[in-house]
């Protein structure tokens, strides 16, 4: 067949040319998309600017001085800009990328902020506290240096991220580009181990702290190690506790035990004038008969981890244990109480019981009592919550909603303060007790001279001095009827700026004093008030180094009560057993 094709009518023959077939589309390779300078950017990023504090601490390191510390810090540098990549790595498909990054670098911004703000670090007992943390405590962390460190240490790589050209290339190319990136991360890590891998080591030894500072790791770890704690404990009832619980008082007491078990928050035993503090905090309680023990160590520096602990009958190694080992939940002390059939009930003016109260009764320090009235004017304000004096108010209605026949065996009630909880320090006490001025007033608590800020918790301390004062006034007036006695006792310390730290949290192995050194203070009714003095059985014990470990076994002690978990060498009452009721 010809090639040429046929003059068209009306066209010249001039016109007549050879068909000339098309060529078939060559196959075209699309270029695979390469993530690798995105993540390096990104990690460069947030190892370096990200985790400022990281490089603050690092650089007040002896280790950092010189030029070998330069060195040093240049590999750590390199180091973590490589930990940082290979998950990110992970997280470059095409549509998780950008929205996965986005998300690290807000999550960078906002711990360089706490971190860099307050000292704290991230392990897995600040990650429980941060999902146990309630509205009213976030907004009081709240400001504008978070603000600040999102503009910039967030917003601006966002810029460059939105801005950054995608179209990745489909098909098994694609994989080639990260195949390398990972190749090459694998190499660096392994040159920067094999050539520094004991400085690391001394390093992160020597130095805890880092290891917890490092952003996004520290985070990813403690709440990785947090979620797998929770999928591997049993799921159902807690294991119960104190089945065999029973009371060594006569079935109805002629004075049945009336206890206020006063939990404070965030105070700190040095700071009390009953322990030695050169300031008057303590002006109400100084003339009142109480107590104060001066060597209590708490059993973490965070709400989360001290409560459970606390109420635990394990102590504070076996309730670890406990945890690390996937133990599912447990009862606790007030479960033991009800059992054993007193009237208990929890007050709270705090986030909650962190699951403690479930199973018993419970009620809002800002929610008066059916028949008590309201509260009185100023105890309570938006956006500050309510002082402790409204733990108190209300205190016999509260009682006489419980059931009759377990008040006649014992009653509990368990205060839980909003204490010294910062950083709103100054919120935590009225004007009338603003004794220490000035003051610091903000959030931003690194931004006050440290002298303002103790004033501030200062204050804070002679709200709870006067409300502890006035719980032993109001059990005095029911001393006729009921063999009464308060136990106040600090669920941790806090740091005020001391060494740049400021709040609580810390690992417990690195924790300083000022986080674990707690108060503890008792109260008794007259017929047993002997007990307290110098030369009597429990002022004994004044200096002893205590824990709160006892807390269990002690309440047993002012209750009456025994059972198999009951260790006497841990209850302070135990050296008062000739005492009477």
């Amino acid at each position: 067949m010809s090639d040429v094709l046929p003059p068209q009518p009306g066209a010249s023959a001039v016109e007549a040319r050879p068909a000339v077939s098309s060529p078939a589309p060559a196959l075209r390779v699309g270029r695979p998309w390469d993530p690798g300078p995105l993540l390096l950017i990104a990690a460069l990023w947030i190892a370096g600017p990200a985790n400022w504090p990281l490089w603050r601490s690092w650089l007040q390191l002896p280790e950092a001085q010189g030029l070998r510390g330069f060195g040093q810090g240049l590999m750590l540098f390199a180091l973590l800009a490589a930990l940082t990549a290979l998950p990110l790595l992970l997280l470059s498909a095409r549509r998780l990328l950008r929205p996965a990054l986005a998300l690290i670098l807000v999550v960078c911004a906002v711990l360089a902020h706490y971190q860099g703000a307050y000292g704290v670090v991230i392990d897995v007992d600040m990650a429980r506290n941060v999902m146990q943390t309630d509205w009213r405590e976030t907004r009081d962390l709240l400001g504008l240096g978070l603000g600040l460190h999102l503009l910039l240490l967030a917003g601006l790589p966002l810029l460059l991220l939105r801005r950054w050209p995608g179209g990745p290339a489909r098909g098994p190319l694609a994989r080639l580009p990260r195949l390398r990136l990972l190749a090459g991360l694998l190499l660096v890590l392994a040159a920067l181990l094999a050539a520094n891998f004991g400085g690391y080591a001394a390093i992160l030894r020597n130095h805890k702290a880092l290891r917890y500072q490092a952003s996004p790791l520290n985070a990813a770890w403690a709440f990785g190690l947090l979620a797998a704690r929770s999928q591997a404990q049993p799921k159902g009832p807690p294991e119960p506790i104190a089945l065999d619980v029973h009371s060594v008082l006569p079935e109805r007491p002629a004075r049945p035990p009336l206890l206020l078990l006063v939990l404070g928050e965030t105070a700190r035993a040095d700071h009390f004038a009953l322990n030695g503090y050169p300031r008057p905090t303590n002006p109400e309680l100084s003339s009142r008969p109480v107590l104060s023990f001066q060597a209590v160590e708490s059993c973490g520096t965070s709400t989360a981890a001290s409560l459970p602990c606390m109420f635990s009958p394990w102590g504070r190694k076996g309730h670890e244990a406990r945890l690390d080992s996937g133990r599912g939940e447990s009862e606790n002390l007030l479960d033991a109480l009800q059992r054993a059939g007193l009237a208990v009930l929890w007050v709270d003016n705090q986030s909650g019981c962190k699951g403690l109260c479930e199973r018993i009764p419970q009620a809002r320090a800002e929610l008066p009592a059916s028949g008590a009235g309201p509260l009185p004017a100023g105890l309570c304000a938006e956006g500050r919550g309510c002082l402790d004096e409204a733990l108190l108010h209300g205190l016999d209605e509260r009682i006489a909603a419980l059931d009759p026949a377990r008040r006649a065996r014992g009653i509990v009630l368990v205060l839980h303060m909003m204490g010294n909880h910062g950083p709103r320090y100054h919120a935590r006490s009225p004007d009338a007790l603003k004794r220490f001025q000035p003051e610091c007033r903000s959030e931003m608590l690194a931004d006050c001279p440290r002298e303002q800020v103790v004033n501030a918790y200062d204050n804070a301390l002679l709200e709870t001095d006067r409300v502890l004062a006035r719980a032993t006034d109001w059990l005095e007036s029911h001393s006729a009827t009921h063999a009464t006695s308060m136990l106040y006792l600090s669920d941790h310390g806090e740091s005020l700026g001391e060494n740049g730290l400021y709040l609580h949290g810390l690992p417990r192995a690195i924790a300083p004093a000022s986080q674990t050194h707690v108060p503890m203070i008792l109260w008794l009714d007259a017929a047993r008030r002997e007990a307290l003095g110098p030369q009597g059985c429990l002022g004994r014990q004044r200096d002893r180094a205590l824990s709160h470990d006892l807390l269990f076994h002690t309440v047993y002690g002012l209750t009456g009560l025994r059972s198999r978990e009951y260790r006497p060498e841990l209850d302070l009452m135990q050296a008062c057993a000739s005492l009477g009721r």
